[in-house]
């Protein structure tokens, strides 16, 4: 079947939000109130921020204000890999944070513990399942470095195992595969949007008061506290913490710091068992690839291949607009690719295609700080990992909201910020550079051209 005619009748819309189960939306703010915290975005960075404020002080009130619906936007659109590392990966951590590793890897694998024993303490029905993850080589050069880098992980307490092109193609078999590593505990997989949804009816049952359809227009100091303005009634607050991703920042300082990356996905229709049996998947592992332009892949509930990465489309001067959630020429290229590792499922349709834009920052991992004199904290820039990440976010947004000297907030990785990108229209022209430099490494057997040794040197890069 040509790519083409796969895609041929898949809707234009998020598998995981094209549901009947989806909850109603709740009020709008309207009128003036106060609040010890204000927390402002309604994907998981807030969600968690809100629920965990009330599990450290139930007497504390909480509003969260979101701008459309809860999970409407990143949080309710990925892949639904939810990851312990809390530096988009283990080689990305290690690069940047070596001495701290040991640290990172340890917060990371309790955070990961952390949601799945929320997920169970309030009964979110969202599929969590501790899979692991396969990483799968699909050229030779792509297992350079992967056996130190699998005993490295090793030594800091990782279940993460070597995996030769037969082991690999064992448990999904693909004739691509070249090798990998399987890491057995440090990734789940759930539907990202009833995690929302249920950490939703969380806040609501703690006392969090959340508003949708509500966004924040201005924000300023007030007194004491912060004043946050919406079209219909504002909220004062003690303190507040921002959580709104690379969606136009109420911090004008973050502007430097992000970028807005569209990110595509398509999802199969349900794999019978002979369908299922062509490729094995025993255990459900979630899939992501080697390469620097890469796919990631795992099976839903239903044993609907969701297939999606490779393009990290950047529009000239950072433009965020609706009609670039739908982009024929990148589903065109995910059909073909996805047909080219699994030609046993060359008859196999799609039933939706969707995109949309992620933060991501130089050095592809959430970076933190506060504004108005400690009132205010934030964490952006977790580039597509932020499934499980964000509730690491939400812990650090709180510790320094309550200026508590912490492990978390002694990190370099939270003390610092990234390399900041420059501004337009050069940031455009290192951007686009950037992304056909990378993909000619990866034409060229992972060679790096002057271009990306330049960047690795100081510090920057860019991702899928």
């Amino acid at each position: 079947m040509e790519p083409l005619q796969a895609l041929a009748g898949a809707k234009r819309e998020t598998y995981w939000l094209d549901t009947p189960v989806r909850p109603d939306p709740l009020p709008a703010l309207s009128g003036t109130t106060t609040a010890d915290l204000a927390v402002v975005g309604g994907g998981f960075s807030g969600l968690w921020t809100a629920l965990l404020a009330k599990e450290r002080d139930p007497g504390r009130d909480v509003v969260l204000l979101e701008a459309r619906r809860v999970g409407w936007a990143a949080s309710g659109r990925n892949g639904g890999f939810c990851a312990a590392s809390v530096t988009h990966g283990f080689g990305n951590g290690m690069a940047r944070w070596p001495e701290e590793m040991p640290l990172l890897t340890r917060l990371g694998r309790e955070n990961l513990a952390a949601i799945e024993d929320a997920v169970a303490r309030y009964g979110i029905d969202c599929g969590f399942e501790r899979t692991g993850e396969l990483h799968v080589a699909t050229a030779p050069w792509q297992l350079d470095g992967l056996a130190e880098e699998a005993e490295a992980a090793r030594r800091l307490g990782g279940d993460v195992r070597l995996l030769d092109a037969a082991e690999v193609r064992a448990v999904v078999d693909s004739p691509l595969y070249a090798g990998g590593t399987f890491d057995r505990d440090g990734c789940a997989m759930l539907d990202p949007a009833r995690l929302a949804w249920g950490l939703r009816d969380a806040c609501l049952a703690a006392g969090v008061r959340v508003h949708e359809n509500t966004p924040v227009r201005s924000l300023a100091a007030a007194g004491p506290g912060l004043e946050l303005a919406t079209p219909h009634g504002t909220v004062r607050a003690e303190r507040v913490a921002l959580g709104t991703g690379v969606f136009p920042p109420l911090l004008g300082r973050l502007r430097h710091f992000l970028v807005p990356v569209y990110d595509y996905v398509l999802v199969t229709e349900p794999l019978d068992a002979d369908r299922l049996a062509r490729v094995g998947w025993r255990g459900r592992q979630g899939v992501g690839e080697l390469a620097n332009q890469f796919h990631y892949y795992r099976l839903t509930a239903d044993n609907r291949i969701l297939w999606g990465g490779y393009d990290a489309v950047y529009h000239n001067g950072g433009r965020v607009r609706p009609e670039y959630d739908q982009r024929d020429e990148t589903f065109l290229k995910l059909a073909a690719n996805f047909q080219r590792t699994f030609p046993q499922l060359a008859d196999v349709r799609f039933t939706h295609r969707w995109g949309g834009v992620i933060d991501t920052c130089s050095r592809f991992s959430a970076f933190f700080g506060r504004a108005f004199r400690g009132r205010l904290a934030y964490a952006a820039g977790y580039t597509g990992l932020g499934v499980g990440a964000t509730r690491f976010g939400a812990e650090v947004m709180l510790d320094l909201l309550s200026d508590e000297a912490t492990e978390r907030t002694g990190l370099r990785m939270v003390r610092e910020k990234p390399v900041p990108f420059p501004p337009e229209p050069v940031r455009s022209g290192v951007i686009q550079l950037t992304r056909r430099s990378i993909a000619r490494a990866d034409a060229h057997e992972g060679r790096r051209d002057l271009w990306l040794r330049t960047l690795d040197r100081l510090g920057l890069g860019f991702d899928s």
